[in-house]
């Protein structure tokens, strides 16, 4: 039919204007994130589902002769952390060629990690390599349960998603040891974030939880007995607990989530994202057990003790100062329970 071949490349110039449109937006929402890397690969992943054909989509950094995942969304929303050998993967051939590669059913490309696909259950997936200094150091992939799922469409919006990566990667890289933004954002004493990085952290977080439909977790925490802990032993005593308080429950939260000291005894953190109430309910169990190991103060082998308070968009508010007040009487009723069972 006459004008059927403009007409296609019209179509095909529009779709690509309209590509272009939505991965401006999300470079937006990358440059509020300033330079924390981790919150930028998890935003990329997630809304790269809504553009694609995919299932999901992971950004993957080399670690020395392993890619490990450092974010993933839709389908391998539970995987991060899952590492892959460099000598043994699809992701390692796209690192080591630095070029974009396409599988079309892993159960017969002999390039893939076999076990690791079966584990997220994908068929077809594309990678794309993330420069660094002109080095491609990851990965970012996007990946479907279905065979041949991928078009020339979805490896674009690859392409310029992992630019968008790649860009941030060099943004940290540069400022990520500044001292002055540093000190800006991170608490002295526990180097944990502060209030004002806490608070834009939640910011953020409603936004996403709000537009994609999620949930997302405060939990306020407050140790207990600090001041009888200072006047006993010293403010140094006091110091230890409080960085050791902070480091505990770093270890039970999860890459997305943010830890921040919020002043003196209190803590914060930000559970984005949650699938449901028992998700941040489990992380809140895994910070309270973890107190239950000692610690030596002043010789004495003491637990550290903390009362905790977890509030969840949108069931107990909408807004940051909703549900800052919902988690903090959710603290202390915790707090007047755990006195009257000593009592």
């Amino acid at each position: 039919m006459p004008g059927t071949g403009d007409e296609a490349l019209n179509d095909e110039r529009e779709l690509e204007v309209s590509l272009l449109k939505r991965v401006i937006a999300v470079q937006t929402g990358v440059a509020r994130l300033g330079v924390d890397f981790e919150a930028i690969a998890t935003l990329v992943s997630r809304e790269i589902l809504g553009m694609t054909s995919a299932d999901a989509a992971i950004v993957e950094m080399l670690e020395g002769d392993e890619l490990v995942y450092l974010a993933a969304s839709g389908s391998a929303a539970n995987s991060v952390g899952l590492r892959l050998s460099l000598a043994t993967s699809l992701s390692g051939v796209c690192v080591t060629q630095a070029r974009t590669l396409y599988c079309e059913d892993a159960h017969s490309d002999p390039r893939v990690d076999r076990q690791a696909c079966d584990r997220v259950g994908l068929r077809s997936m594309v990678v794309a390599p993330l420069f660094h200094r002109g080095a491609a150091v990851g990965v970012l992939k996007i990946l479907s349960s279905r065979p041949s799922a991928f078009d020339w469409r979805d490896r674009k919006v690859l392409t310029y998603m992992a630019g968008v990566i790649a860009a941030s990667i060099h943004t940290a890289s540069r400022y990520a040891e500044d001292a002055l933004f540093r000190k800006a954002t991170r608490d002295h004493l526990t180097g944990l974030a502060n209030r004002a990085l806490f608070h834009d952290r939640l910011e953020h977080g409603l936004e996403q939880a709000a537009r994609h439909g999620d949930y997302l977790g405060l939990v306020y925490v407050d140790m207990d007995e600090l001041k009888s802990l200072n006047d006993r032993h010293g403010h140094q005593a006091g110091d230890i607990a409080l960085r050791t308080l902070g480091s505990r429950l770093v270890s039970c939260a999860r890459r997305s989530d943010t830890v921040a000291r919020l002043g003196g005894d209190e803590f914060g953190v930000v559970l984005s994202p949650l699938q449901n109430r028992s998700a941040g309910e489990e992380v809140v169990a895994r910070m309270q057990a973890s107190l239950e190991e000692r610690m030596l103060i002043g010789g004495e082998p003491r637990r550290l003790r903390a009362s905790f308070g977890l509030a969840l968009f949108p069931d107990d508010g909408i807004s940051p100062d909703q549900l800052l007040e919902a988690a903090d009487r959710a603290m202390y009723r915790a707090k007047r329970k755990r006195v009257r069972e000593s009592q």
